[in-house]
């Protein structure tokens, strides 16, 4: 413990950002990683309680005490070191994950929480810029040949570390570029890419070849499911190639709205909208013509997925934006009413703060158009009582409606990609495997493991990164009869 009174001294800092007006008319990252001294005066705050927490709240299970106090004493090198110990990708998490390791801090019961995730931002991005992340090729190879299927955090995860092990990994992405949801899913004004691009070149160095363009499986061009592939592999042909292999995609059916007028031109998925601005800000041609300039839109899904909806939306320069949620609206909470669990509480993101109209306990009843476009959404407001919404009679009203994007979540992973590997599912219709015990992420066809959403449902990035190290583990086991890889 650096400080022992930091925590009663000194406040909670905020990362520098840029003003919520100036910074609509671009897609760059706008929150800066905090100066070294604010750092340190960060990890000073840490209490190094007895019992952590904060790293019982983090799915990584990152050291997160000892970071803190290691950058109270500006020993940067050695925090890069514990927190690439647990996390291969802080400057993703660092960027975008919710921090549910804020929310389980000692001091959030009556303060604000130390600012863990400006601690780790601040730690790798210094460590970008001062040269110390290099490549870790394993010293001896093993000789055997995974194929990692999928490009996501979970999948780039478990593919680093593998290849630390000493195997031959191959990551199969089905669109053009490798990342995954972290690529197309997330806008840049949150990651740009080439945060992604500089961990590639770490990863190749390390032995990791990407093929992207290359859907495992059949055509898969369902709405809501990108797919850039120009080739496809046969699963009988992964499997006769590798030694193992991993299936590591994201939950990409997303949830849909089956109302009347869902069949209208201007209702779209999140993810038929989200990835195209992100293909312009790359540099992509032929780029469909879809925009949300000048029209009224309509954001179904209160979500972080709508949350992006929202800023891509206000970028464009929409005429108006407004976001509804099917449930009530949070309570605005001082305090943590649950520490130290996630507690129910009202979220405003940076693209809330750039203008949105927010409501809640609203369900959309029908899409109205003229000449097979929408242009009107109505809706009626709801009560909810033992868990159970109950249309409030007299509550209906009409919004216009020029663009309508459904974000209410994602369903499953692609079910036909499960079924041509012959694996079994849960009732959830994801790939069935446990995380513990001699056949931890196994399913139930030999040499085939999952990972990340395809095995546990639509998550969060960090959780991602979790299930991506603990099956690396689970294949090195599988493949050499022991592991040295942490959990």
């Amino acid at each position: 413990m650096g400080k022992i009174t930091g925590f009663l001294e000194y406040e909670r800092l905020e990362e520098p950002h840029e003003d919520k007006n100036s910074r609509k008319k671009h897609y760059r990252e706008f929150y800066l990683r905090l100066p070294d001294a604010d750092a340190k005066v960060q990890g000073a705050r840490c209490m190094d309680c007895g019992i952590p927490f904060c790293m019982q709240g983090c799915p990584v299970n990152n050291v997160i005490p000892d970071f803190n106090d290691l950058i109270y004493r500006e020993d940067w090198q050695r925090a890069l070191d514990t927190l690439h110990s647990t996390n291969n990708f802080p400057e993703f998490t660092g960027r975008i994950c919710p921090a549910p390791c804020e929310e389980a801090c000692v001091l959030r019961i009556n303060e604000d929480p130390v600012g863990i995730k400006s601690i780790e931002h601040a730690i790798i991005d210094k460590a970008w810029e001062s040269g110390w992340v290099k490549p870790q090729p394993a010293a001896y190879k093993t000789g055997k040949k995974v194929a990692v299927v999928g490009s996501g955090p979970a999948g780039l995860a478990c593919a680093q570390q593998l290849a630390r092990a000493g195997h031959a990994v191959t990551v199969i992405e089905k669109n053009d570029r490798i990342g995954g949801l972290l690529r197309y899913g997330i806008p840049d004004f949150k990651l740009e890419k080439r945060i992604i691009d500089r961990r590639m070149e770490q990863m190749r160095a390390e032995g990791i070849e990407f093929r992207g363009g290359v859907c495992v499986g059949k055509a898969r061009t369902g709405k809501g499911v990108p797919n850039d592939a120009k080739s496809y592999l046969a699963p009988e042909a992964l499997l006769t190639e590798f030694d193992a292999v991993v299936l590591s995609g994201g939950a990409e059916v997303p949830r849909d709205l089956p109302i009347a007028g869902r069949e209208l031109a201007g209702v779209y998925y999140a993810m038929e909208f989200l990835p195209l601005q992100n293909k312009r800000v790359a540099g992509d041609g032929g780029v469909p013509d879809l925009w949300a300039s000048g029209k009224h839109v309509i954001v179904i899904g209160g979500g972080d997925t709508g949350s992006d909806c929202v800023g891509t939306s206000n970028r464009h320069g929409a005429a108006s934006v407004t976001q509804f949620e099917l449930l009530p609206m949070p309570p605005d909470v001082e305090r943590n009413p649950v520490w130290p669990y996630w507690p129910t509480r009202l979220r405003t993101s940076s693209s809330h703060e750039e203008g949105v109209e927010r409501d809640w306990s609203i369900a959309t009843k029908a899409l109205v158009g003229a000449n097979g476009k929408v242009t009107t959404l109505k809706a009626v407001r709801l009560a909810w009582k033992d868990g159970k919404p109950n249309e409030i009679p007299g509550s209906e009203f009409d919004l216009p409606a020029d663009l309508v994007l459904l974000a209410m979540g994602f369903v499953s992973p692609v079910q036909s990609l499960l079924e041509e590997f012959g694996v079994q599912k849960d009732a959830r219709g994801n790939a069935r495997a446990d995380t513990e015990g001699a056949q931890a992420y196994a399913t139930s066809v030999k040499k085939v493991f999952a990972a990340g959403d395809m095995r546990r449902g639509q998550s969060l990035v960090v959780w991602a990164i979790r299930e991506g190290r603990q099956c690396a583990r689970a294949v090195d086991e599988f493949l050499m009869g022991v592991s040295e890889l942490p959990r």
